[in-house]
């Protein structure tokens, strides 16, 4: 029986259609969606469970939603509100990932194991694999996701697209998991293995022979061409062109037809089997707390300071630091503590190194080493600050800046935004008055170039004296939430005046309104009261002050309807209202790609100008998707009052909702969405925080593999312009400073596809797991125009130790239990058994997973690891992990269980057996 966890999050990818495939598009109950969703779920269940019952509680969900599994998975004992926000977001990208190995790889046959490519596509699992561990083990969590969501493809292709079904196999294929172990009985090239089947379903056309001799073989695929070798099995359907070559036909179990229904039924249990296998050995060799961190169980709040250090700023470090400190202090124990602290310190020409901690006592202390020096001609390396922060960070932190100082890198600036917009993270700005050296002609500069980054991820930009920063500062306490969302975001430029409706729902807490640069504006709530801005406490709530922000904190009384907010000025102004509720969406824009397996991949970059813009929704309630309706879902300008609701929207079942805009605004724009929580049949107003405008420029590029330290990776890239055609500057960056080369500018023609190459080169001495951040831009000559793509990458080192740790029993002394175990708890039991790494890394840790007994052993540096166990008779099983240096995992395992349920009065050595968690065979 599946636990409330398992079957929350199993409605997460089953959605509502019945498609029957392994496609990457859409659900159903056997696409890619759902067999990696049902494996994920089923980890995720047992890696919560364990870390709640270690915690010494029961882990006892209140009900199926998301969020309420994630807050019971973070514990009973914190309280407040917990989004399930990042949880979607971190499975919506393992699922974009997987899909996308059709779109990238579509003609690379060891990526589906087409072809009879077992060996290469074994490979592909392999790295990805040490890829994965590496990228958690440095806590790069995004960069093991978007991994994870690739080699979950390519091995669940091996059972759809291989004749392991036929040949009657019922378990999977373990020896994919392990490199160390051979794979055999591979029919080679000159062997056939297909008869001709005209019609193209017949049900087993694989030749009698192959079945008899349990060769393994795979259908070929024609994505380009027709031919294959003689006698050889095909793919099939309408995107295999070898499938028209005899012998005709195909052996995918992709779909299920009335041929093939047992076979392609099997796939989907086997293939969810291995999956399953796959992710557990990864949370084994990681630990369930990185597991469930990379799985985007955690406090969401991620707190992220990019701090000035030049000699000017010992105020507001000082201020920094008190900030820092009262929140650790306020929000210890609520869901509102930061799961993360990230600290970015910059100066000239220095900046960093990136801070980050899960430990508050930690942050404290890195935040009181910070002091200032140097500084002294104006600009300083901001740009390289940030920049840093919003690669290091999980995507849609909160990152505060503190400065006096205008960028010195201000080329940096489209850089920045491009990763704003990937990541979704808000950039909010302290700026203080410069000192008497520095003109002040220099602000208003430095200032709007801080203005228009916080404008694009929906931050702040605040404009204070050193003495009014301890006020602005409030802002971070504000938004340093784990269910932050907004309600309503403008920008007016040039000033004028203008009312703005937004509405609130009874979800709401800890509702605040923003506006920075006016000074006169009203607010009226649902039954007429109004409030202007010449009370500072009134009805309706509290205004404050500070250098150019006025922040409006409402009473905590009803404030369910539509409110209004007049803003009068002359001058360009903001305007921003957020809350705290459970209830938001998480979005990105999509392309569809065709293909054999056609799906949708997701938009690095701007949308295209001069076509329909689409967007894959999600909305996020307290209980689920089956309690939200969405009404209208539009695209709104930043400095616009009325939304673009010419939107067609494709439920896709689940809360995923396929949108698609035909006329896209100009200029900058926002999403804004409106619904019903039909639990508490409240209406709902949410709104993007992240800008995004259109381009006429394309570029893309896919990272094929992994980087190797010291040797040079080629990534090949392609840019095409809609628009006026010439020169266009390539600019390349990335946040570790790797080496590049790549053509600083290529010549364009309208609706032509130019081809070019990048090369980065990770220094020899690069750590394994170390994440790259790579953005590549196209600008036109003029400047009008510009495209980007962010890429990430992983520098892994190549492992040569791929076998897993191995468990030997020595002794077990169990003839004390007795048969009665009414008993059992005045009785003892032992076990005992050595642990070895081979010619390995060695073993790094050893873990007591099953049995309430003791268990012990010698140092790990020993070649030979002895291990002793000790437990009640009432405790009759043991298990125990080893896991060595590079995340190879053996599993030993001990029961002195009989088959008729009572313990074993005497039992041999041979009776032990290891069970390696790589394998998962038995060994006697």
């Amino acid at each position: 029986m599946m636990s409330v966890l398992q079957v929350a999050l199993l409605s997460l990818v089953l959605l509502a259609r019945t498609t029957v495939a392994f496609l990457s598009i859409g659900g159903g109950i056997s696409s890619h969606v759902s067999i990696t969703g049902t494996a994920l779920l089923q980890e995720v269940s047992k890696a919560c469970e364990m870390v709640i019952k270690e915690a010494g509680h029961e882990f006892k969900p209140t009900g199926s939603s998301p969020e309420e599994l994630v807050q019971a998975c973070l514990g009973p004992t914190a309280t407040g509100q917990v989004s399930g926000a990042k949880f979607h977001t971190a499975l919506q990208e393992i699922y974009t990932q997987n899909g996308l190995v059709d779109r990238d790889f579509v003609a690379s046959a060891p990526h589906h194991f087409n072809s009879e490519t077992f060996l290469e596509g074994r490979g592909l699992i392999t790295k990805g694999m040490v890829a994965i561990k590496a990228n958690i083990r440095k806590e790069n969590f995004q960069a093991a996701r978007e991994t994870l969501g690739r080699v979950l493809h390519t091995l669940q292709d091996f059972y759809s697209h291989s004749n392991w079904v036929e040949l009657g196999y019922t378990e999977p294929y373990i020896n994919l998991l392990r490199p160390d172990l051979p794979l055999e009985n591979l029919a080679d090239v000159n062997t056939p293995t297909c008869s001709d089947c005209e019609s193209g379903t017949c049900p087993n056309s694989i030749l009698p022979d192959i079945l008899q001799e349990m060769k393994l073989t795979s259908g070929y695929m024609g994505v380009f061409y027709s031919s294959k070798p003689q006698g050889k099995c095909s793919h099939g359907g309408a995107g295999d062109l070898s499938s028209t070559t005899a012998p005709r036909g195909g052996i995918s179990k992709d779909e299920r037809r009335f041929d093939n229904v047992a076979q392609h039924n099997a796939a989907v249990n086997i293939a969810t089997t291995a999956s399953q296998q796959l992710v557990e050995n990864i949370r084994l060799a990681v630990g369930n707390e990185e597991f469930l961190r990379t799985m985007g169980i955690a406090r969401s709040a991620v707190v992220c300071f990019v701090i000035d250090t030049t000699g000017s700023m010992s105020d507001d470090i000082a201020e920094a630091r008190a900030v820092v400190n009262e929140m650790i202090d306020s929000k210890k124990g609520t869901q509102d503590e930061p799961s993360e602290y990230i600290l970015v310190p910059f100066n000239d020409p220095e900046f960093g190194p990136m801070i980050r901690t899960s430990d508050p006592d930690k942050m404290k202390e890195e935040i009181a080493k910070l002091k200032p020096r140097g500084g002294g001609d104006m600009p300083e390396m901001c740009l390289s600050g940030i920049q840093l922060a919003l690669t290091g960070a999980p995507s849609g932190s909160h990152i505060y800046v503190f400065t006096d100082a205008a960028a010195k890198d201000s080329e940096l600036k489209d850089t920045i935004i491009a990763l704003i917009r990937r990541t979704k993270s808000t950039v909010s700005f302290f700026m203080t008055s410069y000192s008497r050296r520095r003109r002040r002609s220099t602000t208003g500069g430095a200032f709007q170039q801080y203005k228009e980054l916080a404008l694009a991820s929906g931050g702040q930009a605040i404009l204070v004296t050193k003495k009014e920063l301890p006020q602005a500062t409030s802002i971070i306490r504000d938004t340093s939430t784990s269910a932050l969302v907004t309600i309503l975001q403008r920008s007016v430029n040039p000033g004028k005046t203008e009312t703005f409706s937004f509405m609130l729902d009874e979800s709401l807490q800890n509702i605040t309104i923003y506006i920075t640069d006016a000074v006169v504006f009203s607010l009226t709530n649902p039954t007429g009261v109004s409030q202007s801005n010449t009370e500072t406490s009134g009805k309706l709530g509290t205004i404050h002050t500070v250098g150019n922000l006025r922040r409006i904190l409402l009473n905590a009384d009803n404030h369910k309807g539509i409110w209004k907010v007049k803003i009068e000025s002359r001058e360009p102004y903001t305007v921003k209202v957020t809350g705290q509720s459970i209830i938001t969406f998480i979005y990105n824009f999509v392309e569809k790609f065709k293909g054999p397996h056609p799906g949708y991949a997701l938009l690095s970059g701007r949308p295209q100008a001069g076509q329909p813009a689409t967007l894959l929704l999600s909305v996020v309630g307290k209980k689920g998707p089956s309690s939200m309706t969405v009404g209208n879902i539009g695209l709104i300008t930043v400095s616009g009052p009325e939304a673009v609701s010419n939107s067609t929207l494709t439920d896709l079942g689940n809360g995923d909702i396929l949108v698609t805009v035909d006329a896209v605004p100009d200029g900058e724009f926002l999403i804004i969405l409106n619904g019903e929580d039909t639990e508490s049949k409240s209406a709902f107003q949410r709104q993007s925080t992240t800008s995004m405008s259109l381009s006429k420029v394309n570029i893309q590029a896919v990272v094929a593999s992994n980087m190797e330290p010291g040797k040079p990776l080629e990534l090949p890239f392609s840019v095409m312009t809609q628009g006026p055609g010439g020169q266009y500057s390539i600019i390349a960056k990335n946040d570790r400073d790797f080496p590049m080369t790549y053509p600083s500018s290529l010549t364009l023609t309208t609706g032509e596809l130019i081809n070019d190459t990048l090369t980065i080169t990770p220094p020899a001495g690069t750590p394994s797991g170390t994440d790259v951040s790579l953005t590549m831009e196209a600008r036109s000559s003029t400047g009008a125009d510009s495209n980007y793509v962010v890429l990430r990458m992983s520098v892994v080192t190549k492992i040569t130790d791929l076998a897993p740790p191995v468990c030997e029993g020595v002794k077990v002394l169990a003839n004390e239990c007795p048969q009665d175990m009414s008993a059992c708890e005045l009785f003892q039991w032992e076990f005992s058994a050595n642990l070895t790494d081979g010619n390995g890394t060695g073993i790094e840790r050893i873990i007591l997973r099953k049995g309430n007994g003791t268990l012990s052993y010698t140092p790990l540096n020993n070649t030979i690891i002895q291990t002793e166990y000790n437990a009640s008779c009432c405790s009759q099983i043991v298990e125990f992990i080893a896991v060595d240096e590079v995340g190879n995992v053996g599993k030993c395992y001990h029961s002195i269980v009989r088959s008729s349920g009572q313990p074993a009065l005497t039992l041999s050595v041979s009776l032990w057996f290891c069970l390696l968690v790589s394998t998962l065979v038995v060994r006697p």
